[in-house]
């Protein structure tokens, strides 16, 4: 109960006394006592016994007036703020959303929303209590809000959805409700608007009169009408959506493809600062995801265009003369000078020039993203001080003026006793103090934005055309992209696209080993696309593939030629979910299985040869696979196609043993297939050969080598096990007995007695006492016959090169009996067994990979085969950028070390 009436007179006007403002907190305190619940503890003691004392509940009453008056129409919720587990502890989601549901009882929508709406002021005077008792981070008062603005949307969203569903049934589309400004930074203040976009995932129609659009864009017009509706426990929030494509002019909700289409084609610099902040606060997550992962590359550019900062330092002298002016341009502590937008003017902007390469700088939150560019090094620390520093003092400041009314305050006033009341709310002993520290700490901002804004360069520096070694036709060629050749019309928002496009695709071709032949390849594929637009704005959207493009038509003229010729292969082969898997050999027949081919008709073979070798190029143009993977992956592709093909042919009673690289899954581009045919069908194998060299104008399947077969060219192409057994035990040479480490028998009946064969001989080999002189006359003989002339060019048979490492591993592996197609795996064998040590198994492997590398690289150019660098030093220097040297020297130096490490491996083991 309360004391007699002129104690309580007494009492109230002492408590009043002690307050920042005794008024206030006089009429506060004397609405409480007339209202008070007689079966309550008393107000006294609630008052004298707070847990969070005293002056923090009268510090409440006297400097928000909205809080006063929440608490004195409905006492119960001082009594609610005084027990200990509300006020005393930071609130999570679930707990705020479960005492809400308690609140409602059966439905939060009943009486428009009056249980929500009262939690939501319950709520809001709680995280305020807190706050004034200094007993809350600013990142808890500002992450409960958020929670709070969440749940609000959240509640009011789902009990539209699910009415409009029930009235109208359900479209197949998602919808996403998407948070931008501080409610998406999860840094909402005591007066913010909350900015949201409304987003559904598809076009399509619910009805013969009801569109997705129309259905999407009402639910969200009802959601507005919710929020903007005035009732007596209060008001939610303000909702603005003013920051969604085209602004109040569009429609209220737009579709995932719409949006892309926008942001791509129109969307402005400040719209990419307003889209850092967003995250999705309702509805799909699966949606909202997939939107932040489309718009990644327009929120965050891997290069930024050299106007950037200029067009932020623009818009915040627009703010500054057109909302603020200039009386309050040192004392808006949100737009004015040194003020909270210029801190998150300079965040975001280093966010937009270094996010596409730090992930950690893709953050929605201004403190989690400075702490990012702190430890990234991107901001000096002292700077990050500063900045951490005099956000948080402007933000207390910020609250303390919205606190107050719940409005949208933001400059200190100038009247000297409400400045006093704000400077004691804030814990300065006078006003003149507050003022000279928000002067100081404003101040400490303008150079920090002037340095990063209006002074440092966008990143990269602007690209002239100095990359390439035909200037005026580069120039022209770059100009023809934007323009269109002579009597093309381009329209004005494609030459606007490739505007955004340009400085993204020039510093792509500085990396380009040949600039000028990758523009080239460039231009003519835009050609042959058609439809410029649409390319333009998908590369802008989607920097990944412009790289996939520039890095391919840099790696392989024969890829480019194939995409130019077909350039629906481009989207076809990346949109594949399994674009980043290689395939094995079951896999691709698999796939052959299900194109329809037969006997007749081939074509679909080739076709599908192509575009798996185009999907190969493109990967290994990324870096996605490793040399040895994509050796794999080629001999895997290969060996599909030919039992397809040879299962259409009817080939079933042909025994085919795969030879030399083949047999080793280690093919690279442009190889042919070296192949034994054993049994006596001829026909089938003649077939096989023939049907897979013929060209067509979808070009040939693959080329089968038999001349490994007993005799060479002269003997038949088919011989039975009989005679494979008696040549290789009569007539072979040694070189024919040492091919068959790499034999593997690919398909047919007799792969099993083949085998056997093959190692009773091969192993009869190993054991000649002549076994190295034999291998390196061998050697010589190949440099002899297959050499340029040059032995440093000749990296496969020259000294130290490729057949010299192979002929050391099959060397040893004959005279060891480790019977092993593949060269690798060999290899590790032979360090397993402890005849070679762990040393020599590791250069060997390093030296052996980088010269298959440099084959690979080369190869790749043209799928075809080549064995020797170009004497060209601008060739050689071509060849150095694609493996990744950009120093020729060095490139060089690795390829001489390389060739020695093999040769004195091969000497020391070898030729003992």
């Amino acid at each position: 109960m309360f004391r007699a009436m002129d104690e309580d007179k007494r009492w109230i006007r002492e408590k009043a006394a002690a307050s920042l403002n005794p008024p206030q907190v006089e009429t506060t305190l004397v609405q409480f006592s007339e209202k008070w619940p007689a079966t309550a503890q008393s107000l006294d003691d609630v008052v004298e016994q707070f847990p969070l004392g005293e002056p923090a509940l009268l510090h409440l009453l006297a400097v928000s007036s909205i809080c006063a008056t929440r608490l004195t129409r409905n006492p119960e919720t001082l009594l609610w703020l005084a027990r200990p587990e509300v006020c005393l502890a930071s609130r999570g989601y679930a707990e705020m959303f479960s005492e809400l549901h308690a609140l409602a009882d059966d439905s939060i929508s009943n009486q428009n929303f009056a249980a929500l709406r009262f939690w939501k002021g319950r709520e809001m005077t709680r995280v305020a209590l807190r706050e004034l008792a200094n007993v809350a981070p600013l990142e808890e008062t500002t992450g409960e809000l958020s929670q709070i603005a969440e749940i609000c949307i959240r509640g009011v969203f789902e009990h539209w959805d699910a009415e409009f569903r029930r009235r109208h049934g359900s479209p197949k589309a998602e919808f996403a409700i998407l948070a931008l400004g501080k409610l998406g930074g999860g840094e909402l203040n005591h007066s913010s608007d909350v900015d949201l976009l409304f987003l559904y995932s598809d076009e399509g129609q619910l009805t013969p009169h009801l569109s997705y659009h129309e259905f999407f864009n009402r639910l969200g017009k009802k959601v507005l009408e919710t929020f903007s509706t005035p009732h007596p426990e209060g008001s939610m929030f303000r909702v603005d959506l003013r920051l969604r494509p085209e602004g109040s002019t569009g429609p209220l909700a737009r579709s995932l493809e719409s949006m892309e289409n926008y942001y791509a084609g129109f969307g402005e610099t400040w719209e990419r600062l307003a889209l850092i902040k967003t995250r999705g606060i309702a509805g799909s997550r699966e949606l909202a995801y997939e939107f932040l992962r489309q718009h990644q590359p327009f929120i965050y550019p891997k290069s930024t265009t050299p106007d950037l900062l200029d067009e932020i330092a623009n818009i915040k002298r627009r703010i500054e003369r057109d909302l603020v002016g200039p009386d309050k341009l040192e004392r808006d502590v949100k737009l004015g000078i040194g003020g909270i937008r210029e801190i998150e003017f300079i965040v975001q902007a280093l966010q937009l020039i270094h996010g596409a390469h730090h992930p950690f700088l893709q953050e929605p939150s201004m403190l989690k993203a400075l702490r990012a560019l702190r430890q990234l090094d991107l901001l000096p620390r002292d700077e990050v001080l500063i900045l951490d520093k005099t956000y948080r003092f402007l933000r207390r400041v910020e609250h303390r003026l919205q606190i107050e009314a719940e409005q949208q305050i933001h400059t200190v006033p100038q009247e000297p006793e409400v400045l006093q009341q704000l400077s004691r709310s804030l814990r300065f002993s006078s006003a003149e103090d507050f003022t000279a520290a928000l002067r100081e700490r404003m101040r400490a901002v303008r150079p920090i934005f002037r340095r990063i804004i209006s002074e440092m360069p966008a990143e990269p520096a602007k690209i002239d055309l100095e990359i390439f070694s035909d200037q005026k036709r580069a120039g022209k060629a770059l100009a023809n992209l934007a323009q269109g050749p002579a009597s093309f019309h381009v329209a004005p928002r494609t030459r606007q696209t490739f505007r955004k496009l340009r400085p993204i695709l020039l510093e792509w071709l500085t990396k380009a080993a040949d600039p000028d032949a990758t523009l080239n390849q460039f231009v003519r594929f835009v050609e042959a696309y058609g439809l410029r637009s649409l390319l333009f704005e998908l590369l802008v959207t989607n920097p990944r593939l412009l790289e996939l493009l520039v890095k391919t038509f840099d790696a392989s003229r024969f890829a480019s030629e194939l995409l130019i010729r077909r350039p629906q292969l481009l989207e076809d082969i990346t949109r594949d979910p399994t674009f980043d898997e290689p395939r094995s050999v079951a896999e691709n027949l698999r796939r052959l299985d299900s194109l329809g081919a037969d006997a007749s008709n081939l074509d679909p073979i080739r076709a599908y040869r192509y575009r798996q070798l185009l999907r190969i190029v493109l990967r290994d143009a990324l870096g996605l696979a490793k040399p040895e993977a994509i050796f794999t992956e080629l001999s895997d592709l290969a060996e599909a196609c030919m039992l397809f093909v040879g299962k259409l042919l009817g080939g079933e009673r042909l025994t085919i043993v795969a030879l030399g690289k083949f047999g080793g899954r280690h093919i690279s581009y442009g190889a042919d297939l070296d192949v034994l045919f054993v049994g006596d069908d001829i026909r089938s194998a003649q077939n096989l050969v023939v049907t897979m060299a013929q060209p067509t104008a979808e070009g040939n399947i693959w080329l089968l080598d038999a001349r490994l077969r007993p005799e060479g060219e002269k003997g038949p192409l088919v011989c039975s096990v009989e005679t494979y057994q008696s040549y290789y035990a009569n007539r072979a040479q040694h070189w024919e007995l040492q091919a068959l480490t790499r034999g593997r028998a690919v398909t047919g009946p007799l792969q099993g007695e083949f085998i056997e064969i093959a190692k009773r001989a091969w192993r009869h080999a190993g054991q000649d006492v002549d076994l190295p002189i034999k291998i390196d006359n061998m050697l010589e003989r190949i440099r002899r016959e297959r050499g340029s002339g040059s032995d440093f060019l000749d990296f496969k048979t020259g000294t130290g090169g490729i057949i010299e490492g192979e002929f050391l591993v099959q060397a040893l592996q004959m005279r060891e009996n480790i019977w092993e197609p593949n060269w690798e795996r060999a290899l590790d064998q032979l360090g397993t067994r402890r005849h070679l040590n762990d040393s020599d198994v590791g250069e060997l492997k390093l030296a052996y990979t980088f010269l298959r590398r440099c084959e690979s690289v080369l190869r790749r150019y043209d799928n075809r085969s080549v064995s020797a660098l170009s004497s060209d030093p601008g060739e050689q220097r071509k060849l150095a950028i694609r493996l990744g040297y950009h120093d020729l020297e060095a490139f060089r130096q690795k390829y001489a070390n390389a060739r020695e490490t093999i040769h004195a491996l091969y000497n020391r083991h070898v030729k003992l």
